[in-house]
């Protein structure tokens, strides 16, 4: 029986991994920048339910980010903030029980973090040559769009994906189930 609960959870992270680097692709030349359209980032409430999701994100993180523009910065640390937000998120839904909350601030470690850290990389890490405009403005404009576009991603798309998959789950659909 073990056997077959790992044999699911390898298949799962092996699923959520490949999810998360198709998505990315087939959104590529909108999924970079300072204004990233990337609804893969709907996959990281998959983190509140299942342990295998993170390494699963952080997989699929690095490899969706080999082709990003800021690929020597954005593979290493784009995927270990996933890396951290995944683990923060699978605390959380570990440890809460009511769902709307659980929601809320098990997406807040991967809406925050990516404002906070991706900016920084794309204006300060990569060498921001916006002219006239400063850097601090310039990475609080790319902090805002973050903010904004992450949230859409997980908590837009994200809730009626992790409401779906824990609906699931529950009625023992054996791919979601242990």
């Amino acid at each position: 029986m073990k056997n077959s609960s790992l044999t699911k959870r390898l298949c799962r992270a092996g699923f959520i991994a490949a999810l998360y680097a198709t998505l990315t692709y087939v959104f590529a030349p909108f999924a970079f920048g300072p204004f990233q359209i990337r609804p893969a980032e709907a996959l990281c409430v998959l983190a509140l339910i299942y342990p295998e999701a993170i390494p699963a994100l952080t997989i699929g993180c690095a490899l969706s980010n080999i082709f990003s523009p800021f690929a020597i910065y954005d593979v290493p640390i784009g995927s270990f903030v996933t890396l951290i937000s995944a683990f923060i998120s699978y605390l959380v839904g570990s440890k809460l029980k009511n769902t709307p909350l659980k929601i809320f601030l098990g997406g807040l470690s991967p809406v925050l973090l990516n404002t906070l850290v991706i900016p920084f990389v794309i204006v300060f890490l990569c060498g921001y040559t916006g002219g006239a405009i400063s850097v601090w403005v310039a990475y609080f404009t790319y902090a805002g769009s973050f903010l904004l576009t992450q949230s859409v991603w997980v908590y837009a798309l994200g809730t009626p994906l992790y409401l779906s998959v824990l609906r699931l789950k529950n009625k023992g659909m054996r791919f979601l189930a242990d």
